[in-house]
């Protein structure tokens, strides 16, 4: 699905990711755990093209898609989602929606594909004529992932998506990631709750000093004593 070898990047003159090597089950959730400035975030911006790619390949597929452009990664069914709140505010839920289907090159279908994102999503049908920042921060989440799915990606990239959320709106959206796995899509997380998802997560890789210093099934990593010491801990006592 998803292969990396020897990813190296950062910015300016600082790099970041110092050799990353990384390949993809499909259909699976992959999360990426490590330290503050392990370079979680930066790897996906590397995936998607949002930084260069200093050295190693990217391979989707059959595909080397090394510093391709955000545009044709949408194309090839590559979609990401940004931590933080991406959603704009003054529009509606579904002029919201609209606006990241712009990129569809069959725009004939982009009535029936907001409908099949509403149906799994349902607060999103029934608050779609509300703006987007008034929503509360789970429906704006829903809504950033929602608009990712309008592309139907094969990969969903979704970085840090528990910020801000209560438990109970955490859980909520895991329960979608989960069915997006079950329905075929291949979804790499980085996330700061560690513990939470890992438990619905078939994989995980430990990122630290921008190496992937493991990679195994989550179970694996649920149940490392070191791993649980070093970057576990604060989940566990949360």
């Amino acid at each position: 699905m998803l292969e990396l070898s020897d990813i190296r990047a950062g910015y300016a003159d600082v790099q970041i990711l110092n050799g990353v090597d990384l390949a993809l089950r499909p259909a699976t959730i992959t999360t990426v755990i490590g330290p503050n400035g392990a370079g979680k975030s930066t790897l996906f911006k590397a995936i998607f093209g949002l930084i260069r790619v200093r050295s190693g390949r990217v391979r989707f597929g059959t595909e080397d898609i090394t510093n391709e452009k955000p545009a044709r990664l949408l194309a090839r069914g590559i979609a990401y989602v940004p931590q933080g709140r991406n959603v704009v505010p003054r529009l509606s839920v579904r002029h919201n929606l609209e606006l990241g289907a712009v990129t569809l090159a069959d725009q004939s279908r982009v009535g029936e594909r907001i409908e099949a994102v509403m149906d799994r999503f349902p607060a999103l049908r029934q608050h779609q004529a509300r703006k987007a920042g008034d929503l509360s921060g789970g429906q704006q989440k829903q809504l950033e992932i929602a608009r990712a799915l309008l592309l139907e990606p094969k990969l969903l990239l979704i970085d840090e998506p528990s910020i801000g959320l209560s438990p109970n709106l955490v859980r909520d959206v895991f329960k979608v990631l989960q069915g997006l796995r079950d329905a075929g899509v291949t979804v790499l997380m980085v996330e700061q709750n560690a513990k939470a998802a890992l438990a619905i997560s078939d994989d995980g890789l430990v990122l630290e000093l921008g190496r992937a210093r493991m990679h195994a099934p989550a179970t694996q990593l649920l149940a490392d004593p070191a791993v649980g010491r070093l970057f576990l801990g604060a989940a566990i006592e949360g």
